[in-house]
């Protein structure tokens, strides 16, 4: 089985983020035990703002078992088509990046409602391949990939 591994499951153990790192560890390893761990090159990149040189993100990545795997064009695209349909809707409300409900906001003066977009095209590049390299993304951020990336399986 090939897993797909987001950002911030890796950004739970490096910077030790006392409410997530243990079962960040744990997803790891038992992903780990169950087949190859990758990252696409976003996630890499990301990755790189923690360490003081190339070499040490390749020593961690190493140690760690996670291979960098490049996107195909096909991943690329299919992340712009996503990505596309997501930038139509210009009523983006808040989402809960847990269980994926949406909320909205307005502000206290005007009682206008405000709208943002929370998601830039690196996520929809890392759902996209994790859903066409991996067969499983390990994500906290499972509301977003669940509403954006209903074929993908989240772990």
């Amino acid at each position: 089985m090939t897993t797909a591994v987001d950002t911030n499951i890796l950004f739970d153990i490096l910077i030790p983020d006392e409410d997530f790192v243990q079962s960040s560890k744990k997803l790891i390893e038992r992903y780990a035990e169950k087949g190859q761990l990758i990252i696409c090159e976003i996630v890499y990149a990301e990755l790189a703002s923690q360490f003081h040189s190339p070499k040490e993100l390749r020593d961690f990545l190493s140690d760690t078992g996670i291979r960098l795997v490049y996107s195909s064009e096909e991943t690329l695209s299919l992340a712009g088509e996503r990505w596309k349909a997501y930038s139509k809707n210009r009523n983006i409300r808040l989402q809960c990046p847990k269980c994926g409900k949406r909320i909205s906001i307005s502000c206290p003066a005007c009682r206008n409602a405000i709208f943002t977009r929370q998601h830039i095209i690196s996520d929809f590049i890392i759902g996209a391949h994790a859903l066409k390299q991996a067969e499983i993304l390990i994500s906290r951020d499972r509301g977003f990939y669940k509403a954006y990336f209903k074929d993908l399986k989240i772990g």
